[in-house]
């Protein structure tokens, strides 16, 4: 019983760690481009960039095609923060986070 409880709050911490530095990198992200132009040719935000490119493209294919890139990157934060709840929620009712001290 307590193994099978630390491995689900194991798996929980670890996704719940993925969404955060992913959604911690697009904020980056959004903070650069917004303070040094999306065009920019310096290394950190080319790395910010070639992080968060995939989520990116992920969000760009459920947002309509008008709006600006930086709203596109506050759509992306805010779809992260909703994995976020939502994993928490999800591992919550279901019971498997019962087992943590």
């Amino acid at each position: 019983m307590q193994g099978t409880a630390t491995v689900s709050v194991l798996v929980f911490q670890t996704a719940n760690f993925v969404l955060a530095a992913l959604m911690y990198t697009l904020l980056g992200r959004l903070a650069l481009t917004l303070l040094l132009g999306a065009d920019h040719p310096g290394f950190m935000l080319r790395a910010f960039c070639r992080l968060t490119d995939p989520a990116v493209w992920l969000v760009r294919q459920v947002t309509p095609a008008l709006l600006p890139h930086a709203v596109l990157l506050l759509f992306a934060v805010t779809w992260a923060m909703i994995a976020r709840v939502l994993l928490a929620v999800g591992f919550a009712a279901s019971g498997a986070l019962s087992g943590a001290a």
